[in-house]
């Protein structure tokens, strides 16, 4: 049963800042972590989590007895430093740890997770651009490792940018940031998780899917898919 409660009061600490709030609208945590199934308690993985606007709500939803990793390779690590860094100060989230890693270094990560979110960024293990310090990752053993880390029964929630149907993930990835939901679900279930359903609070009809989702006419307004997971 989700603890619809404790969703609510997450997003609605007083220590967010003002800064993450007002994003909430377009970002619509309290409906997506619900739908995920995030609960009290939880020890959570939070993939590319950049700067850590859901590493913190998460933080605040496990509460003491639950712990949020927030894992960012290193070029991400590059570009989010700084707010992470300030996020995380003087303790303010005890229960939050930290990662930097290269993907394929999470081969040295032991502890079990009983859920894992990927937040608008799966889109980047497919594609290379090394002129912009974005290496080749490769994406079997990343995602294998995911699952690896995951206990029985966890959830694993992704939300990403839709592209046109049948596009290539390494050329839309790179040029709009975007990927055809049917990829993430044709490559997560060959990594061994199971399909469980999806949510349409963040579907938009009127993106054309094909623009950058930087671009200032789609900015925040992408049509996204809410897609979950189990192990």
């Amino acid at each position: 049963m989700v603890n619809a409660k404790s969703v609510k009061e997450a997003v609605e600490h007083q220590a967010r800042t003002e800064t993450d709030r007002v994003l909430d609208d377009k970002r619509k945590p309290t409906e997506v972590l619900e739908f995920f199934g995030i609960q009290p308690g939880m020890k959570v993985l939070d993939v590319f989590g950049g700067g850590g606007y859901y590493t913190e709500i998460l933080s605040y939803l496990v509460g003491e007895t639950g712990s949020v990793t927030l894992y960012n390779n290193s070029p991400w690590n590059a570009f989010v430093n700084k707010s992470v860094t300030e996020r995380l100060k003087d303790n303010r989230l005890p229960n939050v740890k930290r990662v930097v890693l290269e993907p394929m270094g999470l081969e040295t990560l032991e502890e079990k997770f009983d859920a894992a979110i990927f937040v608008l960024g799966m889109h980047d293990i497919y594609y290379v651009d090394e002129e912009n310090g974005w290496p080749a990752i490769d994406k079997e053993g990343f995602l294998a490792n995911i699952h690896r880390l995951l206990k029985g029964g966890a959830v694993f929630g992704i939300i990403d940018h839709n592209a046109v149907s049948g596009t290539d993930p390494s050329v839309v990835g790179k040029s709009v940031h975007r990927i055809d939901p049917a990829v993430l679900i044709r490559d997560l279930t060959a990594a061994g998780f199971e399909f469980e359903g999806e949510s349409n609070v963040l579907r938009n009809p009127n993106d054309t899917l094909d623009i950058s989702v930087f671009d200032q006419s789609i900015s925040r307004k992408t049509d996204r898919s809410i897609l979950k997971f189990r192990k």
